[in-house]
């Protein structure tokens, strides 16, 4: 795990590398591509200060454009009401009446072209670095600027070094990051050197081999203070900061299991030495008096005065925090109005003379586009009843799907895989027909792992579209048509046409059946399911279905590392279903009925078509429930599909059923859709209640909903659980879509038209080269008029007393630092109030 972050000044050089590598959040590889809070380094600071740093260190700015503020204003949906609600915590009332005059004159400037970053790029001007004054003298070559130079000739070499799927030949492994860069020549062949070869060559020897060293020496150096060294080493990260979280990713991964990795470190060293040689060759060739003595000095000193410079940029956005304070308190209002007030019944469980328990309980993940789903589901079939759970269903493992040697974890990135899921033969065709699936499965892999090797190799640049070109088109046109798409290499889904012939299963079930009893009873009561069992009960994973998507593994399951929920649900049914693991959770507490049988299934979120796993094992006793559930999950598919068809940006879609399913079936497989849905986009709050709370209620796909009944919680072990690991998460992906919205340059990754992967799937360029792109494309957050996403902090409403909560904030640090440093908003039903609790520093408040 990544350590906390200092706020003192860093005493020695390695404090001051360890605080800056500390800063940089971790990015997944595309296979497994999970929503990440980039700000995650800066979270034991005030989101106000570490806004001022970020802007004096990085150029970036936390909050909204002001013409989007504007735009809210002009809709109604932000009124001069919640500007001075905003106001009044900060006790200058003024401020109000200052923002809604900025808002005014927001409205006189021109606004951005669609495909124009988002955000203030440009408005914040950061600290410089070396590479900045080097543009002042001359370009290293003609048309270019320093510091797009370094970062691509960096980014050249960490793409080189990071590929491991892709590519035939490699650069020399074993020797680290850092080294091979100082042995590699483009460093001497990209750049107009003023000192010329020799020169450069000299002063390349004359670097430390080792990364800490040269850290140390090239620091003294350039004369900087002891103050200004974790900021300057912040911003250096920052400037390549995809790469900077690629590295952290490598550092987070070895951590999590024991280890450690200096990837950071070498990349880190690797970009001061590049400050290095710039400053040798600009004092070589520069002109008398250019960059003299008392131009350094005062480089320095400005570092020297970083934590100033960030005091002075937060000053600066104020109104700013005012305006987005007001934006989110505006959906606050908007959602509790909706939600309503006073205390709510809770179902019971079903005892003599009580309503009858429902046919059918189903379980989604508490993502925000299954909100639409059940609400669709819950509509067409009063008899089924939804609740919301984590999407990996509480499994920590890592699986092996049929046919390949993979170890691939379904669990979120936050936690290790503690027990593993292999897929064995045992379908519906009986052990002989399902061993050949299984082998057939096995050889499809091997052979495209040599399709892929002979594709990717160095002489095929020469010869593969003249020699495999029809035959790759003929492959194509079948997919199109067909919409059959090979399992990639790197996915751990089971594949359609093996779904009926493998099954997931976990081994623990073999092996220690009292571990795994436990291992049920914990998920069931975290689930809030340990009596009041319905007769059927839907296990329902998610994924998603699009194609020449390298950002894919973004749209499926975040909470299972970015791979489809099925998996998980299929062998928690397995797990739920097993007599033995039945009898041994009665001294849980636990009594499932005899007749209760758990299904699994898995939502597409593109086509919001379900597909139910395993149902030959269903009892024959309850075909009624699993009809009515087939018959109204079809029925629901059609709901959630109108509802969302007006949001997808080519036009009208048919509005009759049928066509409708054809077209974003039709959709799903299209090789040239950059938006094949919206994913999590608007995502805006979190709801930790009973389903009672929100039954019936149209939350429009923006809430996160995971049931919870604080009554059968009276340890709070259950909301411990939900803030420290499903509030996190959702933290995450709130604020990765933040950012990608107010600074796709910096956060995102630009134009999904031109992303080229990196490595297989390290990552993606936008175009050929520069920093790696991290975070949302454009076409995830824009529909080419307006944002599709609001950027607003995640407002998270619990149905709680107090105290709980608050044992919570004070026992657990992070979820501290994320509350009472406002990188998240909490309420609370506050049914002795008839209303809701806002949490603030001076305690609770009525909202």
């Amino acid at each position: 795990m990544t350590p906390e972050v200092t706020l003192t000044p860093a005493a020695t050089v390695a404090d001051a590398l360890e605080a800056a590598c500390g800063r940089i959040a971790p990015a997944w590889p595309l296979d497994r591509f999970v929503a990440v809070n980039p700000y995650w380094g800066w979270r034991a600071l005030p989101i106000e200060e570490a806004g001022g740093r970020l802007g004096a260190l990085g150029g970036t700015i936390l909050t909204a454009d002001r013409a989007w503020f504007r735009t809210e204003l002009e809709a109604g949906r932000l009124t001069a009401e919640d500007l001075a609600a905003a106001a009044s915590p900060l006790g200058e009332p003024d401020l109000a009446r200052l923002a809604l005059d900025v808002l005014c004159r927001a409205g006189d400037a021109p606004p951005s072209a669609p495909s124009a970053t988002f955000g203030h790029d440009g408005a914040v001007a950061r600290l410089p670095l070396v590479t900045d004054l080097a543009d002042a003298v001359r370009a290293p070559l003609p048309g270019r600027r320093w510091g797009d130079q370094v970062t691509h000739q960096i980014s050249q070499h960490c793409a080189a070094h990071a590929d491991r799927w892709q590519a035939g030949w490699h650069p020399a492994s074993g020797i680290g990051l850092y080294r091979s860069w100082l042995d590699q020549p483009s460093v001497r062949h990209t750049v107009r050197w003023a000192a010329g070869g020799a020169g450069l060559r000299a002063q390349l020897r004359a670097l430390p081999r080792m990364p800490r060293q040269a850290i140390t020496e090239l620091l003294d150096a350039l004369g900087l203070p002891a103050t200004g060294r974790e900021p300057y080493l912040t911003a250096l990260l920052l400037s390549i900061n995809g790469w900077a979280s690629w590295a952290s990713q490598l550092r987070w991964e070895a951590r999590l299991h024991g280890g450690d990795d200096d990837t950071i470190v070498e990349l880190l060293a690797i970009r001061l030495a590049w400050e290095s040689l710039v400053r040798a060759d600009l004092e070589a060739g520069a002109a008398e008096g250019e960059l003299d003595a008392a131009r350094w000095e005062a480089w320095t000193a400005s570092w020297a005065d970083a934590g100033e410079r960030a005091a002075a940029v937060a000053d600066a956005q104020r109104v700013d925090w005012v305006l987005q304070c007001a934006a989110e308190r505006a959906y606050q209002r908007h959602l509790l109005g909706r939600l309503g007030h006073g205390p709510v019944t809770v179902e019971p469980p079903a005892e003599p003379g009580a309503p009858p328990l429902p046919a059918v309980q189903a379980v989604f993940c508490i993502d925000v586009r299954s909100e639409v789903f059940r609400r669709a589901l819950e509509t067409h079939e009063p008899r089924i009843h939804t609740r919301g759970f984590a999407g990996f269903f509480g499994l920590p493992i890592a699986h092996t799907p049929a046919g390949t040697d993979l170890a691939v974890p379904h669990l979120p990135v936050l936690l290790a895989p503690g027990l593993r899921s292999v897929e064995l033969p045992g379908g519906r065709e009986g052990q002989a027909s399902a061993t050949a699936a299984v082998e057939r499965a096995r050889a499809a892999d091997a052979g495209a792992r040599r399709w892929m090797t002979v594709r990717h190799a160095p002489p095929s640049m020469f010869t593969f579209v003249e020699t495999a070109g029809l035959l790759y088109g003929l492959e194509l046109i079948r997919a199109s048509v067909a919409g059959l798409h090979r399992r990639s290499t790197t996915d751990a889904s089971v594949p359609h046409g093996l779904a009926g012939d493998v099954r997931p299963h976990l081994p623990v079930l073999d092996e220690q059946v009292e571990a795994a009893a436990e291992l049920a009873a914990r998920i069931l009561s975290t689930m809030g399911l340990r009596d009041g069992f319905a007769p059927l009960v839907l296990l329902c994973g998610h994924g998603a279905e699009t194609a020449n998507n390298p950002h894919a593994a973004g749209l499926h399951c975040g909470a299972c590392g970015g791979q489809r929920g099925d998996v998980n649900a299929r062998a928690l049914a397995e797990l739920l279903n097993a007599p033995e693991v039945r009898s041994a959770l009665v001294a849980h507490g636990i009594a499932v009925p005899e007749g209760t049988w758990f299904v699994a299934g898995l939502h597409n979120t593109t086509t919001d078509d379900v597909t139910l796993y395993d149902t030959d094992l269903v009892p024959d006793a309850l075909r009624a429930e699993l009809e009515l559930l087939e018959d109204a999950l079809a029925g629901a598919g059609d709901r959630a599909r109108a509802e969302r068809a007006p949001a997808l940006e080519d036009g009208r879609p048919p509005r009759e059923p049928a066509s409708l399913r054809r077209a974003v079936r039709d959709r799903a497989r299209d090789w040239s859709q950059t938006r094949p849905e919206w994913g999590l986009a608007g995502n805006a709050a979190f709801i930790v209640a009973p389903r009672a709370r929100t039954r019936g209620v149209d939350l429009d796909g923006r809430v996160f909903l995971h049931d919870y009944d604080w009554r059968d919680d009276p340890d709070g072990a259950v909301l411990t659980t939900i803030m420290t690991a499903p509030m996190v998460v959702t933290n995450w992906i709130n604020l990765q879509y933040h950012a990608s919205t107010v600074d796709n340059r910096r956060y995102g990754s630009g134009n999904k038209v031109l992303h080229n992967v990196v490595g297989g799937k390290v990552g993606v360029f936008e175009g050929n080269g520069g920093d790696l792109r991290i975070g949302l494309a454009l076409q995830s957050l824009h529909n080419g008029e307006v944002l599709r996403h609001p950027p607003l902090r995640l407002s998270v409403l619990i149905d709680s007393p107090r105290g709980p909560i608050d044992a919570v904030i004070d026992g657990h640090e992070t979820v501290r630092q994320l509350v009472g440093n406002g990188w998240l908003h909490l309420l609370r039903f506050d049914d002795e109030g008839g209303g809701f609790e806002r949490w603030s520093r001076c305690g609770w408040q009525p909202a």
